[in-house]
């Protein structure tokens, strides 16, 4: 059947028994999808008083089952701390995925060497993905249809031709879906990982990444814009599969890099192999910014790669410049940009809904959608970026630090630092 209601925010409709029954299967569709890969996948989970939970609507982070991250310098005494196990592969410089000893469980594992070594010596190789925790997920809506004319949201005027002219920017996802210049002429010239989508059955978080790119160029027309396809698994990777693609993103040179993903994680500690892609890469490139999503858990609770200190958090406001209701948020949340019916390019086609209140529900695509999240408002701000350096002649971070001056002036009481599609 057609949705009746595709031009209303899911949600606003989502019962409490809803949200965790999406949060099930958006659980489950992870485990399945990366176990298509070869990969076992567990996930923990606590409940509301902060007990362990068999529910995986309770998830705090899903890992990979019979290994851990550990720094190439640890890998002795990490060895040695759990009676043997050994390196299984090396991911980037600085950082191993280790492969326990025979039956010995990943927490228990992490327990012994947070006791022995201390705590995060040894960390899961956590899932990162664009799905949710707890109630909401990134993107917190699934996509809603616009008519092929709708107008795209942000959108620059025709003078603003020229924004982002000789910058490049990396968008991190789902992969490009080049079929959609047809009919949206400003993603002329984008490239990227094709994602491979079947009209008559869009999957879940199809056109993530093309919509992404959609509204990098809304701000920065004459960007260069590549979207790499690092998240064809029910939208998800792991941490280790993802900083390797990561640095290879960066081998190309771009200035911005969007990333729309990311995990919260056991004891809330940092993910391990993006500490080390910082420490051993990115820092190394003068004026390169990675600009992440905050999440879209509605917590305080940091979300990581976004909450380290050297990325440039991104939460979602909605169209009255109010925090979303769906965005995380806290002290390490660095600024807030619209996130809330963002409009842009999206596959032609049939989407079934996955998630209630509308699972079974059909929808017909004609090139345009409706979408909100952390997803996408952080591209918002990246584009911003990209604009202010084609205008300016700074670099990236330059770029990012003047904005991010004008966003704390502009900010508003109980929401924190704002930008707008017009702060270039």
């Amino acid at each position: 059947m057609v949705d009746p209601k595709q031009n209303q925010p899911a949600e606003q409709r989502l019962s409490e028994d809803e949200q965790r029954e999406r949060v099930r299967g958006q659980v489950e569709d992870i485990v399945r999808s990366l176990s298509r890969e070869g990969v076992t996948i567990h996930w923990y989970g606590e409940n509301d008083d902060g007990g362990q939970s068999d529910d995986p609507a309770d998830f705090v982070y899903l890992y990979r089952a019979e290994r851990i991250l550990v720094r190439d310098r640890d890998i002795d005494r990490v060895r040695a701390a759990l009676d043997g196990g050994d390196a299984a592969e090396g991911l980037i410089d600085g950082v191993t995925s280790f492969e326990l000893p025979a039956g010995l469980d990943v927490l228990a594992a992490l327990e012994r060497l947070d006791a022995q070594l201390g705590v995060g010596v040894g960390r899961p190789d956590t899932v990162v993905h664009v799905t949710p925790r707890v109630g909401t997920c990134c993107p917190a809506t699934e996509p809603e249809v616009e008519p092929l004319d709708a107008v795209p949201i942000p959108t620059s005027d025709v003078s603003a031709q020229l924004l982002g002219r000789g910058v490049s920017v990396s968008v991190v996802d789902s992969g490009w879906y080049e079929e959609a210049v047809a009919w949206a002429d400003w993603l002329q010239g984008v490239t990227g990982d094709a994602e491979t989508i079947d009209p008559d059955d869009i999957h879940r978080y199809a056109g993530h990444g093309t919509f992404i790119a959609g509204i990098v160029r809304g701000l920065a027309p004459s960007a260069e814009v590549r979207v790499e396809g690092f998240l064809p698994n029910g939208g998800a990777v792991l941490e280790s599969n993802i900083v390797v693609q990561l640095l290879d993103a960066l081998q190309r040179g771009p200035d911005i890099i969007s990333l729309s993903a990311g995990a919260t994680t056991r004891k809330a500690r940092p993910l391990l192999s993006f500490e080390v892609f910082w420490e051993s890469h990115l820092r190394h490139v003068k004026g390169t910014v990675l600009v992440a999503a905050a999440g879209n858990d509605s917590t305080r609770v940091p979300f990581w790669p976004a909450a380290f200190p050297w990325a440039l958090s991104v939460g979602a406001l909605d169209a009255n410049e109010e925090r979303a209701e769906f965005s995380n948020f806290g002290s390490w949340v660095d600024v807030y940009a619209r996130g809330v019916d963002l409009v842009n390019a999206f596959p032609k086609g049939r989407f079934v809904c996955k998630e209630p209140p509308n699972t079974g529900v059909e929808r017909k695509f004609e090139g345009m959608a409706r979408w909100s999240g952390t997803s996408f408002s952080t591209p918002l701000v990246a584009g911003l970026i990209a604009a202010r350096m084609s205008r300016t002649g700074e670099n990236a971070r330059q770029a990012a630090d003047q904005l991010l001056k004008r966003a704390r002036k502009q900010a508003r009481p109980g929401v924190g630092a704002i930008l707008r599609e017009g702060d270039t």
